[in-house]
């Protein structure tokens, strides 16, 4: 039935699993850069950035106006460079 390349669908559940894994974990670092990074630009004063943020009346919310945009533009940048760079080899039964 099946030929000496094919994955069992148990198999090829455990592998999806895997990518998904590897992917969420990518994302969840990019995100996590993105929002360092915005900290950054509040904790530096670029531009006047860190007096607007503080002198707002909601601080938390212009900072997360901010860091939400930047976490996920980082967060799709660094997924898409895994899947880019994704050492894929297609995996045989033994």
């Amino acid at each position: 039935m099946l030929e000496h390349d094919d994955m069992t669908p148990e198999e090829a559940r455990r592998d999806h699993r895997e990518m998904l894994w590897f992917l969420a974990i990518n994302a969840a670092f990019g995100m996590a850069i993105g929002v360092v990074v915005a900290a950054a630009l509040v904790w530096l004063d670029l531009s006047g950035l860190g007096t607007h943020v503080s002198r707002s009346q909601m601080p938390m919310l212009s900072f997360a106006m901010m860091a939400v945009p930047l976490a996920f533009t980082f967060g799709g940048a660094v997924t898409a460079s895994a899947i880019m760079l994704m050492p894929y080899e297609r995996k045989t039964r033994s």
